[in-house]
């Protein structure tokens, strides 16, 4: 009798210890993929965001607040890429700052990047209490998109409008001088 509870311990234990490490297994698969999903996406709240925004280095900065369902966004994009290519040697970075929900990440923001090859860094805003960081970004600014600021260490600029290429390259050009 003794023997025979033995082997039931002795088989529970390595049934439990299989299940366990299985179990290890399982959540370690979980947790790469979840890294891998919040290391294709740079995600901040805006206190996160703000350094972005005030950085007094040699550069000029882009910024460019989008969403992926705002048309006007959409259709300017390509030139804010093609100012992020022009300028790149000029000590010129493009930023777009998305602000598409935080459940469509996946579905519709990864997606997006990917299908229009964006090569400006993107990041994220998910931040809800925009009546806080919207003054913050520009206090004129009435939280509309797309929104665009120029910046660098001796001089900032916002716009709450649409640019073509030439119209988003003479904005940039006296930061430049």
């Amino acid at each position: 009798m003794k023997l025979k509870l033995i082997f039931i311990v002795f088989f529970a234990l390595i049934s439990c210890k299989k299940e366990a490490q299985a179990n290890k297994e399982t959540n370690k698969k979980e947790a790469a993929t979840v890294n891998k999903t919040s290391e294709a996406l740079e995600v901040y709240d805006f206190n996160g965001l703000e350094k972005f925004l005030n950085f007094k280095d040699d550069k000029t900065y882009v910024v460019n607040f989008w969403a992926t369902w705002c048309a006007p966004c959409v259709k300017e994009l390509p030139y804010f890429e093609q100012l992020n290519e022009a300028y790149k040697d000029k000590s010129v970075e493009v930023l777009l700052v998305s602000l598409d929900f935080p459940h469509q990440y996946d579905t519709k923001l990864k997606p997006f990047i990917k299908e229009h090859k964006l090569k400006s860094k993107v990041l994220v805003l998910d931040d809800a209490d925009m009546n806080t960081w919207i003054p913050k970004v520009n206090e004129n600014w009435s939280g509309s998109i797309p929104a665009t600021l120029i910046y660098n260490k001796n001089k900032k600029l916002f716009f709450e409008q649409s640019f073509n290429f030439e119209e988003l390259e003479n904005e940039l050009k006296p930061f430049l001088n």
